[in-house]
């Protein structure tokens, strides 16, 4: 891609499910409000965390590799050294097209390594924001 824009683009017009992995309960944290504003425009959520069954109605899962159905994109809401061990259990899945670090998680490594992959690869962005800017133009 040979910019942000369309490869934000891309990312979003291949998307229709999209694991969140951090995605917390309270309705006051940033992963609640972005999970609940991709799931307003017609994205499946499918929560992960370590707690909880249900979360914004979607049943709660404790990893990736638990998860059946088929995922596109992973939006990571957890640290950037948490970000290694989310690429291989995308690497297990096989079906994961795009990987999302949010707002304040950078780790350059892993980036590359998910682009290595075959993953379309955001990073230090959110999806919430990105998905507003696309709406405007």
């Amino acid at each position: 891609m040979s910019n942000h824009h369309e490869l934000i683009s891309k990312i979003f017009r291949e998307t229709k499910t999209v694991a969140v992995i951090g995605l917390s309960p309270d309705p006051n944290k940033p992963s609640y409000q972005v999970a609940a504003f991709l799931q307003s425009k017609g994205f499946k959520i499918i929560p992960i965390y370590p707690k909880e069954d249900f979360i914004l109605g979607q049943k709660v899962y404790r990893n990736l590799e638990d998860i059946e159905e088929r995922v596109d994109m992973v939006d990571v809401f957890r640290k950037a050294e948490f970000v290694p061990e989310v690429l291989k259990q995308i690497e297990k899945r096989g079906d994961v097209k795009a990987l999302w670090l949010q707002l304040g998680i950078i780790n350059d490594e892993a980036i590359d390594r998910a682009r290595k992959l075959g993953l379309n690869a955001v990073q230090n962005r959110c999806t919430m924001i990105e998905y507003e800017k696309m709406e405007n133009l």
